[in-house]
């Protein structure tokens, strides 16, 4: 196809306020083909390489993996696909450098290629254009594609659009404004043909009423390609002038369609949708031959290397070990690296960084290439920021209000419509580092926000956990009385019973009546009363449990909507499901004695001593046995937690305080047992001291009171700990509750005991 065959595009270009022309230097890489370096000798693969939630890991260290499998999946909407970009091993899960302005380390898993570089089983679509919507949505998803223009947004989420939001403009951002950065350049002059067949698929999900491809008029060799491979579609290539930074999304969208996207919108909420050259080449590849993103064009520049171009490197390979294989020749030791252009890019702290899903340009400037800037003066006010920002926001204004930490003007005067191209600083006569300012300004404010978002949970939870409190503290207040209700009734039935025994019916002079046994009439007086009493017991037992397990469905419920809906409660409602369920497992459990006792009562009059003392012993023991499990768990927990990682030891510290308190509890348990049971030469039972019982009851009812009204007047930071001690007290009420009407049983009993044997 000959030129004169190509049409050029008649579509009108509009303006945007400012902008700046620094020099270009992009013929120092553009005039050689792609290359790919050799498979390096490990590759080192961060979790965090796109906006969102990190992948979660699916692989193991040791395992061998084959190229382009997935090694960590996308772990919600907003998150991507992690895969190998060789065949090789897991040789570890951890730590390391990350290419981040701070020098941060962040999670990756470091590979050892084998050199055999074998993929993995492919799924090929020869007609990939007749697949159904949700079939290429789920492609790319599982091929962990992101921008790879700068910001590295999940590109499936772009391929989601809201019912509601028609897209009307499809925009192609081939601009490449940025000095140096020749990527996509190379990219569209070589492969401009599978950037189309990108579109093509976008198009056929987005269903855009127009498809536009933006690119400055100084790439002509890409612009000729791109106008061969568009030539009999409705796809139209529209030739902008040269003027950074034209390549913002914002821009770009105000030159191709004279529209500004309003003030903390993104584009979909006017329609249009905007995305990469190299993304669109890599939806084509894993659509049509099932490949996911394992590599990148990255453009090696600069004065200290030698070898400058463009190369497709695999992610995770190390950045130095990357440009030594393209004579890189440093003038110093320390000499500077750049991850990205000279404008907005960030000097990198760690040579050994990996290359990432947005590592389009790495930049090894000479010293009178890309000077260090002199350090900063007075402003002079002479205006030159205001007029070359492209946002057209005040620099000048949001400097101050930077400076002098004043967020909440800073916030009003849209610092966050700031996209910190950096051409307020390229102009400023006063070399002030404005840019910088400005991403200070904005962590301060987001961590802000995130703090009070904090403070806000932390209120509406107290707040909750009041009321639980106070509902918990009614019912048991109304469980108290109905246990009193039903003992006073019992004991006058009791009494009733004795003195209907005291003065029998009929004529006393009857010898028959006169000799009649009177164990008859305990044994009466017992049915009388002991089942009354085992009846009001059970009922409260089951009502107890009853309320216990509905409480547990409800956390369950909770937890599986916060796994679908909010992974950040998971945690929190995992440990009150377990803490629930303790509880039903322990109301279960007493309701199962309860039932036993009830089936198969003890027979006071035909009991012997020894069969008692036989009872006792074995509950003993069990308690024993529980005491010992209790001990040997906190044991683990201890050494668990002696040993842990920083960020487990507030989790293991919380068990160790937990299984403290079963500890005691378990102890004191068998304390009593031990003391209400003491066998002699004549087995007599020793009957427990209830008074005693009763003080430690109100003891620890009082401390308790005492620790949540410390809890309701604490401080934010003394939350937590309060919270611990209240629980933990909580456990030591509940058992000296449990011991004291244990006590009022075991005294019930002896009563019955003595009565029937005086009889």
């Amino acid at each position: 196809m000959t030129s004169s065959n190509i049409i050029a595009s008649t579509r009108e270009v509009y303006d945007f306020h400012g902008g700046i022309h620094p020099e270009e230097m992009k013929s120092l890489s553009n005039q050689t083909p792609i290359t790919k370096p050799a498979i390096p000798p490990k590759l080192v693969l961060p979790l965090q390489q796109h906006i969102g939630k990190p992948g979660k890991i699916i692989v193991e260290i040791g395992q061998k993996v084959l190229k382009g499998q997935m090694l960590a999946e996308a772990d919600g909407f907003i998150s991507a696909a992690l895969h190998a970009p060789t065949s090789g091993l897991i040789e570890s899960i951890g730590d390391h450098p990350i290419a981040h302005p701070s020098g941060q380390s962040d999670t990756c898993l470091t590979l050892i290629p084998d050199g055999e570089d074998r993929w993995c089983e492919l799924e090929v679509c020869e007609d990939y254009l007749a697949l159904a919507v949700n079939e290429i949505q789920r492609k790319v998803t599982e091929a962990g594609i992101s921008g790879m223009g700068g910001a590295g947004f999940p590109t499936a989420v772009k391929l989601h659009p809201p019912k509601q939001a028609k897209v009307n403009t499809y925009i192609l951002n081939a601009a490449e404004c940025e000095p140096y950065i020749t990527s996509d350049d190379r990219l569209l002059r070589e492969r401009a043909n599978d950037v189309i067949a990108g579109i093509q698929i976008v198009a056929s999900i987005l269903k855009p009423k127009e498809c536009l491809i933006g690119i400055e008029d100084n790439k002509p060799e890409a612009i000729l390609a791109l106008r061969e491979a568009v030539f009999g579609t409705d796809i139209e290539v529209c030739v902008l002038p040269t003027k950074y930074p034209s390549g913002g999304e914002k821009q770009l969208i105000k030159l191709l369609t004279d529209k500004e996207v309003p003030s903390g919108k993104i584009p979909a909420d006017i329609g249009i949708v905007c995305q990469n050259v190299a993304t669109v080449a890599a939806i084509y590849r894993a659509v049509r031959y099932g490949e996911p993103l394992i590599s990148r064009i990255t453009t090696l520049t600069g004065m200290n290397i030698h070898q400058r171009g463009n190369v497709e490197a695999l992610l995770g390979t190390p950045i130095d070990w990357l440009i030594s294989q393209y004579d890189y020749r440093p003038a110093t030791k320390n000499q500077r690296l750049i991850m990205g252009g000279p404008m907005m890019g960030f000097t990198l702290m760690h040579s050994d960084v990996p290359v990432v899903k947005t590592t389009n340009c790495i930049l090894a400037p000479g010293k009178k290439e890309l000077p260090i800037a002199p350090p900063a003066q007075a402003c002079i006010r002479c205006g030159l920021c205001a007029d070359a920002c492209p946002a057209e926001l005040l620099p000048q204004q949001l400097y101050w209000f930077s400076r002098s930490q004043e967020l909440e003007k800073a916030e009003h005067h849209n610092l966050f419509d700031c996209i910190e191209c950096g051409a307020c600083s390229f102009v400023c006569p006063s070399s002030i580092p404005l840019v910088q300012y400005y991403r200070h300004t904005k962590g301060e404010i987001r961590q802000h926000k995130a703090d009070l978002l904090k403070s806000d949970q932390a209120r509406e939870r107290f707040e909750a956990r009041q009321l639980r409190l106070d509902r918990e503290k009614e019912e048991k207040d109304a469980k108290r009385k109905a246990r009193a209700e039903a003992a006073a009734k019992a004991q006058a039935t009791k009494k009733a019973a004795g003195e209907s025994s005291a003065a029998p019916s009929g004529d006393s002079n009857d010898p028959v009546r006169m000799f009649e046994p009177k164990s008859s009439e305990v044994s009466q007086q017992e049915a009388n009363t002991t089942p009354e009493i085992e009846t009001v017991d059970l009922e409260a037992l089951k009502l107890a449990w009853d309320k216990a397990q509905s409480k547990l469905d409800k956390m369950y419920d909770a937890l599986e909507d916060a796994k679908a809906n909010n992974p950040d409660n998971v945690a929190k409602l995992t440990r009150a499901v377990e803490k629930n369920q303790m509880r039903v497992n322990q109301a279960k459990l007493a309701w199962n004695k309860a039932s036993e006792t009830k089936a198969q009562p003890l027979k006071v009059e035909t009991e012997t001593t020894e069969q008692i003392t036989k009872i006792e012993s074995v509950d003993i023991e069990a308690l024993e046995l529980a005491l010992g499990k209790a001990e040997s768990k906190l044991m683990k927990l201890q050494s668990a937690l002696d040993n842990a990682k920083p960020e487990q030891v507030e989790k293991l510290t919380r068990a160790v305080e937990k299984n403290k308190g079963r500890v005691e509890s378990a102890s004191l348990a068998v304390n009593q047992a031990r003391t209400s049971t003491k066998t002699n030469n004549e087995t007599e039972i020793e009957l427990p001291d209830l008074p005693a019982l009763e003080l430690a009851f109100e003891k620890a009812d009082s401390k308790l009171a005492k620790l949540q009204n410390a809890l309701d007047n604490a401080q934010p930071d003394q939350v937590e700990k309060l919270t611990r001690a209240v629980d933990k007290n909580k456990v030591r009420v509940e058992t000296a509750e449990n011991a004291v009407l244990a006590a009022r049983a075991m005294l019930a009993k002896t009563v019955t005991s003595t009565e029937a044997g005086d009889s």
